[in-house]
């Protein structure tokens, strides 16, 4: 691609032609890959792939295991097109110039000549006495395809053309290097092309060309390839990487091979890391056997340091190697024959050290040891010391012959071995040798300046001075063990003269700048030591002394800008004035760059939905085939997946990035993303249409189908698929590479995987892991690795924080104070010893720019790998899984590895402690680190809650800091750390707290919460609590609430505030203290004036109040009690959910008033029931507050029922006076101007009355009302306040609704609230009174019912016995049906009954239709008590004139006998017989009527309506009784635990106290909510217990009839009394085995002195024999 349109001209045109060029990439690319056209140029069948994919799964599931990796590989190549097309665009290269054009065009004719001849190599190279059978050499050329020997002229093998063909690769080879040797840019862009190119390849295989060793040709050839791949990798990682390959091909005596490794390895940190100790020993074994070479040691020095890191692993390995191989390789002159030869030597080398001289070997070897001991490293120390001794050093750099080279090596190995070290090296300290040496430094830094004054020049000697001397001399002095150390006094002389020739070097006009700062943090570090020492300096550097110091860090800070500035200038000079081809470059390759970003970022939805299908098709591999067929039912039983975990196992040794690849993907399986965009989830559907044809929505119901829009995770189908897994062998699988793996990638996704399987807390994996574990003994093995890894993590941690201690230690501590010349603090502050000071003013002082430069990727692998570790671990006792908690502590093996101690040693040592810095966490824990510390925290909480106490005791009584750095962790502020990355810090505080609040978990002793406040001042713990309230108005949009932070630290402090009364006092508010305090002098002072008192009492104002963050918490915080499962009693606290605030008042008054009392008298049961009620009225008021209007209406409902009573009730009245009204009368009334002048008297007083707030606002509506009347009339006024009343109704039902949040629900809850429904009527009657008629409004009064609880009471008092009252009618109806009939057949003509008939009805004047005067007759008849039926005839005719008669008969039929009866019978008092004929005593049926008024008022009047009024009355008698009782009960019963008043008389704990503290039912309905609302994996012991009582329904965690101050003092007597028989029995058991001890000593006695006398009875009868 020539230069042609690249000068830039066109950047519009240029910038819409990459858009455009974009979207048509992206088409072909589509196109290319074609999904499911069988005319893809991609596709390798005609069904779309779908054939292709059966094969492969066919023969992963085969039993040959290549066959199965080479299955594997394809399959995962096939689902990653995407990704490779896009990784190989990336490597694309731009020839810009004509230049790179013709560069390419030259190496790719050099390649291809090259390549032919290394073909053709048998044709030309010597191979007479070549060695067969050589590792490298051999087949390494037996696959290469021949040619013939005649297509080119220079293939000849014999004569001239044999040499010819050395010279023309020689050649090629030169003019490759030459391409290489260029600047460092060209030189990249030359390595990249190189690279794409496959240079290398072509140069690995002109290595392995079989060769006789005496062709020099040959070898030159050799040495020219290894110049070329030395600088093909030459800073380039990539290349490293891609050479590392080929690392056994280097592994040979040779060194160039040597040299070339080095390359390889120079300044990669992750090729030095990964190097394996077959390499390393490979080269020292070289050293024993191939002689000692320089090149050998280089190598290794190499791989000790890279990118700036030590890597301690190489230390380790390459000091065990060396002391492994003895004299022969570790060479040392320590003896005086040995002496000598050194200073002969030397004496030669006086000139200069040749390369491969034994002189160079034994320097390069010191610096090695010197390196291998850098950055503090015990194990090496130690080594190092032994090897040679400071003894031996100080005899050879003091010697006159010793050149400067070896005193450069030597003294930078007492360096790094005996000064600046992690232990302390006592020998330096106690000996005089260090002061000789640093004798020798003050002649040679004279040296120094003499020959500059005599303007001679000796860079190495001025190296030596200026680098090593310094910074040994620094370190010494800046050691903490050197403050301690009693030398320093005996020879101040020796610090003066260090001091004056430092000064003096400092002095030195020939210094260069980047020199001048590291003379003079020298001076001012001895200067520091010498005023804390208070040694005497003469007056002139005293003055120079004193002067220097008080400019503080002033002209440090000058001289590091100056020599930043300068090396900023020196690195921008050549870039001043670049050329037009330059800028063209620069902008071409920049184009580039945007095309590929955009690329992409275009591409990247596409290659993730690409390999999430592939995910897919492991979830349903079965789809893949014809339903019914046999590998359907082998896959859909799992057979594919079980075959994939098992041959994963076997991937481990022999294909490791395939394991690997096979891990990653089985961890996707137990993830769902679906954000793959538009074009991801076209792609992504097409694919699954295309392969899984057969697939259904929701198969299996594993997952859900991922094509759909972004959702959370849906832990119920992972779980499924974690259970899947497990039962296929993931889980075993996972225990096998951890136990077996030496692969750390392998390693790390083992863990990965064990994490996703068991997330979410799933019971099932964590029973199979401990079943595993349990069951084939592996645990001892398991454990065994993640001990080891641990202990490994411990030690490269200590070495971690040894270097930032050291980076801390080379600084002056000048800058380590605050700058302030002014006050005499910072001279006193010099004469401190201790080095806490300094440090923990560096760490203040200097903050961010220290962390980055010193803490940026500090942490090794090693440590890495332990996050994942401690998660999995945590999740493994996730749900406080007693068994695995118990497991990681003690595993009943031979041998035990506590996991449980070893965390916390981590913790210890990640903080710090272990290096003596306890406290000085800021200087430990930075950005870098925190989230290991955090996980630390997390999974040690997890250890304990539950609870488990074994492990907390395990972690209270451990030897380490672990406590103290806990607490340490939430009292200091974690500087600075703070000031950039505060939530970070409170995030670290936070599991913290929660750490300590596990640790004292359900423990009723006080032993962990006295050792907690050993280390905790309570001060400075409610600082903590305050100030994180206050941080809370600077939170900027982060996740971490600082009030919630201190909100656990305050429970924290309440936990502990029961040991401590010191705590307990100062976690009161402000308040609740001077309360107390005004208490006490109103006691003292027996004030009777109340408002005196009331003053006395009066706390802090309100805006004080509210600041009070100790009075917010203990607002937000409650506590409880509940049961355990053994009985036992455990008080709870826990911060109040914020959603428990939108709880109205309304329902908590509702719900203590109303909630009813079960079986055995408890209300618990029905508070538990209505608890999701009252959780979902909380979610909805919540969401109430988002709606303004509504919330509005809603918290006015109250008044809003009110207006419409009010209405309701004027409404009426109107009506009652004024219905019906015709609008011309009623002004005539009120026209009188005295009426109007009333009615304005009566609004004013109306208006008066309304300010002096005591009549309301009622006056001022009525008189209104009455205005209106007058003005507008009677009707309009009723339609007016009609139409009010219907506003305010539908106003009320709209807060109503939003106050319960009664739509939501449902319609058919709607329906069933009979509540809702009363108010729907009332809105309905409404309409009708205000568009039907005005009488409609009568019925509105009914709501007085609903809205007094009295008139309630006597409507329910008919209503309770309805069943009995309705019954009892029944019966009087029957009795009066009975009475009926007989009086229908005896007393018929006794049912007369005197009527009023209305004017002018006359045909009805008689009930038989008899006329006026017979009737008349029979009445006077009657009266007179005369039979005159018979004598008596009845006139036909009767004048028309006359009155009609006033009785008729009640009885002719039995329906008017039946009525009669029932109307007039019930409503008289004396019963039926009050209405009927007075009959004569002369009447042969007056006994029977008699008898019949008599039955009917003694049955029904008397008994069966008195039977009705005695229900009632007795029903309303019940119900007030048991208002009484309900309110009694509410006042002396506890709502909990149901314990009387009496209960808690003469005890610690008054009544009110108790329901108000220990068992408020609010409290308890708080604690269900917040059980509710948190993340199940988050909850503590109790919690999780408490949740699972709720899943099952379970109330007995509710007290009854218990409380915990009612047996407390019981309960501490017994704890005494049980405290007290352990002591005695502890006694008394040390008691017995010391007296068994003794009476086993007595008894060996006794036994030495039998043996004793036998022997001497022996003896005498052996003298008595003689004799």
């Amino acid at each position: 691609m020539q230069d042609s349109g690249a000068d830039g001209t066109a950047p519009a045109f240029d910038s819409s032609t990459a858009t455009m060029n974009l979207d048509r990439i992206g088409e072909q690319a589509e196109a290319m890959f074609g999904v499911g056209k069988t005319s893809s140029m991609l596709e390798v069948d005609d069904e779309g792939g779908r054939m292709f994919l059966r094969v492969l799964l066919h023969l992963t599931m085969h039993d040959y295991p290549s066959l199965v990796s080479g299955a594997l590989q394809l399959l995962f190549k096939h689902f990653s097109q995407r990704q490779e097309a896009m990784h190989t665009f990336k490597q694309v290269q731009l020839l810009i110039s004509a230049q790179d054009v013709e560069n390419y065009k030259v190496i790719k004719s050099e390649l291809d000549r090259l390549r032919t001849m290394v073909e053709k190599s048998e044709l030309w190279v010597d191979k007479k006495g070549s060695v067969k059978g050589e590792e490298v050499e051999a087949g390494a050329t037996k696959d290469k395809k021949e040619r013939p020997s005649d297509e080119e002229g220079f293939l000849q093998p014999h004569g001239e053309k044999s040499s010819e063909n050395y010279q023309i690769v020689k050649g090629i080879l030169e003019r490759l290097n030459k391409m290489c040797g260029v600047g460092e840019q060209m030189r990249k862009k030359q390595q990249r092309l190189l690279k794409n190119m496959d240079a290398h390849k072509v140069m690995l295989d002109l290595l392995q060309i079989p060769y006789d060793k005496s062709d020099n040709k040959m070898l030159e050839i050799l040495r020219y390839t290894h110049q070329f791949l030395q600088k093909f990798c030459a800073g380039n990682p990539g290349n490293q990487a891609l050479l590392h390959k080929h690392l056994q091909l280097f592994l040979t005596p040779g060194l160039l091979e040597a040299e070339t490794m080095q390359h390889i390895f120079l300044n990669n940190y992750q090729l030095c890391s990964e190097i394996s100790e077959p390499v390393l020993q490979h080269f020292v074994h070289l050293l024993a056997t191939h002689g000692r070479h320089v090149q050998y040691l280089d190598f290794l020095h190499t791989v000790i340091k890279a990118e700036g890191k030590y890597v301690k692993k190489c230390q380790d390995m390459i000091m065990t190697e060396l002391t492994n191989a003895g004299d022969d390789v570790v060479v040392f002159y320590n003896d005086k024959a040995s002496l000598a030869h050194l200073l002969d030597m030397m004496k030669a080398a006086r000139d200069g050290v040749e390369d491969h001289s034994p002189l160079m070997y034994h320097i390069s070897l010191v610096d090695l040891l010197a390196a291998c001991a850098e950055g503090k490293n015990v194990y090496t120390e130690i080594k190092c010391t032994s090897l040679l001794p400071l003894e031996d050093v100080v005899t050879v750099v003091t010697h006159e012959d010793c050149i400067t080279e070896v005193k450069m090596a030597y003294v930078n190995f007492v360096n790094h071995c005996y000064v600046d070290t992690e232990v302390e090296m006592k020998e330096i300290y106690t000996s005089n040798h260090i002061w000789t040496l640093f004798e020798n430094f003050t002649l040679d830094m004279a040296l120094v300046c003499n020959k500059r004054e005599k303007r001679l020049s000796d860079p190495t000697l001025e190296k030596y001075v200026l680098t090593v001397v310094l910074d040994t001399i620094s370190a010494f002095f800046s050691s903490p063990f050197s403050e301690n150390s009693t030398s320093l006094q005996t020879h101040q002389t020796i610090v003066v003269q260090l001091l004056q020739s430092t000064t003096r070097l400092l002095e030195c006009p020939w210094l260069q700048q980047q020199h001048k700062g590291s003379v003079e943090a020298c001076v001012r570090t001895l200067a520091m030591v010498a005023k804390s020492r208070a040694i005497l300096l003469p007056m002139d550097l005293d003055a120079h002394m004193s002067a220097l110091l008080s400019s503080g860090g002033s002209c440090s800070a000058a001289a590091q800008r100056s020599a930043a500035n300068y090396k900023t200038a020196t690195r921008t000079f050549p870039r001043v004035i670049p050329t037009a081809n330059q800028w063209d470059y620069k902008n071409i390759i920049e184009k580039l760059q945007d095309i590929i970003m955009a690329l992409e970022e275009r591409l990247k939805p596409l290659v993730q939905a690409e390999l999430s299908v592939l995910v897919d098709m492991l979830h349903w591999p079965e789809l893949l085939f014809p339903e019914g067929s046999e590998a359907y039912q082998r896959c859909e039983s799992g057979g594919f997946l079980s075959k994939l975990i098992r041959h994963t196992k076997g991937l481990m040794e022999s294909e490791e990035k395939l394991c690997v690849k096979v891990l990653r993907t089985l961890q996707q399986m137990l993830l769902k993303k679906s954000k793959f965009g538009d074009r991801g989830n076209q792609l992504r559907k097409m694919l699954l249409q295309n392969y899984l044809q057969n697939r259904k929505s929701g198969a299996r119901g594993e997952l859900t189908d991922p094509t759909g829009s972004g959702l959370d995770q849906d832990w119920s189908a992972i779980a499924a698929t974690q259970c899947r897994l497990d039962k296929e062998g993931a889980t075993k699988l996972v225990c096998d590479l951890i136990t077996s793996t030496k692969n750390e990638k392998i390693f790390q996704e083992s863990i990965g995987l064990a994490i996703r399987l068991l997330d979410g807390g799933n019971t099932e994996i964590q029973k199979s892991f401990y079943n595993l574990m349990t069951s084939d003994k592996k645990s001892e093995r398991f454990f065994k690795v993640l001990h080891d890894r641990m202990k490994r993590a411990q030690q490269e941690t200590k070495s971690t924080v040894a270097v930032n201690m050291s980076d801390l230690g080379s600084q002056p501590r000048e800058d380590r104070e605050p700058a302030d010349p002014a006050t005499k603090g910072r001279v006193s502050s010099f004469s401190m010893p201790s080095s806490s000071r300094y440090l923990l003013g560096l760490g203040l002082h200097r903050g961010h720019d220290m962390s980055e430069r010193a803490q940026n990727n500090e942490m090794g692998t090693s440590v890495l790998i332990m996050r994942p570790i401690l998660r999995f671990l945590q999740l493994l006792c996730e749900n406080h899984n007693r068994d695995l908690q118990n497991f990681l502590r003690c595993q009943n093996n031979k041998t035990n590895y506590n996991l449980v101690c070893e965390t916390l040693q981590f913790l210890d040592i990640m903080c710090g402690s272990t290096t003596g810095g306890l406290g000085l966490l800021g200087l430990y824990i930075n950005e870098d680190n925190v989230g290991l510390v955090i996980q630390t925290l997390e999974t040690l909480t997890e250890y304990c809650q539950g609870p488990c106490h074994e492990n907390q005791t395990c972690i209270v009584t451990h030897e380490s800091n672990g406590i103290d750095i806990i607490t340490a962790l939430i009292l200091n502020d974690i500087s600075p750390l703070c000031k950039y990355r505060m939530d970070l810090v409170l995030q670290l505080k936070d599991n913290a707290s929660k750490l300590l609040l596990a640790l004292m978990e359900s423990r009723h002793d006080s032993e962990n919460a006295e050792r907690i406040l050993i280390s905790l001042r309570p001060q400075e713990l409610v600082d903590v609590i305050k100030k994180a309230y206050l941080q809370e108005e600077e939170r900027e949009n982060s996740e971490v609430s600082p009030r919630e932070v201190g909100h656990n630290i305050y429970i924290l402090a309440l936990q502990l505030s029961r040991h401590n009364k010191q705590l307990q006092h100062l976690l009161k508010p402000v308040r609740r203290i001077q309360e107390e305090e005004a208490e006490g002098i109103s006691s003292m002072l027996s004030l009777n004036n109340k408002q005196l008192s009331q003053m006395l009492k009066s706390s802090a104002p309100a805006q004080e109040e509210e600041e009070d963050p100790l009075a917010y918490y203990e607002n937000h915080t409650s506590q409880i009690e509940i049961v355990r499962q053994d009985r036992s009693m455990e008080q709870i606290v826990f911060p109040v959910p914020a959603i428990c605030q939108f709880l109205t008042e309304e329902t908590k008054h509702r719900l203590f008033t109303t909630t009813e009392q079960d079986e055995q008298g408890s209300k618990v049961s029905d508070f538990f029931d209505q608890s999701s009620f009252l959780h979902n009225e909380m979610e909805w008021q919540r969401r109430l507050r988002s709606m303004p209007l509504i919330y509005w209406f809603s918290r006015r409902m109250t008044l809003w029922g009110s207006i419409s009573f009010n209405l309701a009730v004027f409404i009426n009245i109107i009506i009652a006076f004024f219905y019906p009204y015709v609008e011309g009368a009623s002004t005539g009334v009120l026209g009188s101007p005295l009426i109007s002048l009333l009615f304005w008297i009566l609004i004013c007083f109306s208006i008066a009355a309304l300010f002096t707030k005591r009549y309301s606002v009622r006056p001022l509506i009525v008189a209104l009302i009455l205005r209106s009347i007058y003005y507008l009339g009677i009707g309009p006024t009723l339609n007016i306040l009609g139409a009010l009343n219907l506003t305010n109704k539908i106003v009320f039902v709209v807060s109503f609704v939003g106050n319960r949040g009664t739509f939501i629900r449902g319609y058919k809850a709607m329906v069933m609230d009979m509540e809702f429904l009363y108010h729907v009527g009332y809105i309905l009657t409404s309409v009708l009174g205000l568009f039907a008629h005005e009488l409609f409004y009568s019925i509105l009064l009914f709501d007085l019912i609903y809205r007094e609880e009295t008139l309630f009471n006597v409507i329910k008092s008919v209503t309770r016995n309805g069943r009995s009252i309705l019954l009892t009618a029944l019966l009087a109806l029957i009795l009066v049906y009975l009475f009926s009939i007989v009086g229908f057949l005896f007393l018929k003509d006794d049912f007369i009954l005197e009527v009023d008939r209305l004017p002018g009805n006359h045909s009805r004047a008689s009930p038989l239709g008899m006329p006026h005067g017979a009737a008349t007759f029979m009445g006077t008849c009657s009266g007179d008590k005369m039979d005159c039926v018979s004598e008596v005839s009845v006139p036909e005719i009767l004048e028309e004139d006359e009155e009609p008669d006033s009785t008729e008969r009640a009885c002719d039929t039995l329906l008017m006998c039946i009525v009669t009866v029932m109307n007039h019978g019930l409503r008289n008092g004396g019963g039926v017989g009050d209405i009927l004929r007075k009959p004569s005593k002369d009447e042969s049926l007056f006994p029977a009527r008699v008898v019949y008024d008599l039955l009917f008022f003694f049955i029904v009047i008397i008994i069966v309506l008195n039977l009705i009024f005695g229900v009632i009355i007795d029903t309303f008698a019940d119900l007030r009784s048991e208002k009484q009782k309900k309110e009694e009960i509410l006042k002396t019963t506890c709502f909990i635990c149901g314990l009387e008043r009496d209960k808690f008389d003469n005890k610690t704990v008054s009544f009110e106290e108790h329901i108000k503290l220990e068992h408020n039912m609010w409290n308890y309905l708080y604690f269900i909510v917040l059980v509710r609302v948190k993340n199940k994996t988050d909850y503590t012991g109790p919690e999780s217990y408490v949740a699972q009582m709720i899943k099952n329904k379970n109330l007995d965690w509710f007290p009854r009839m218990r409380a915990m101050s009612l047996v407390s003092g019981e309960g501490e007597g017994e704890q005494n009394e049980i405290r007290i028989l352990q002591e005695k029995l502890g006694s008394t058991m040390k008691l017995v085995s010391h007296l068994t001890s003794q009476l086993n000593e007595l008894k060996e006695q006794m036994t030495e002195q039998r043996k004793r006398r036998q022997r001497l009875g022996f003896v005498d009868v052996q003298n008595c024999m003689s004799r």
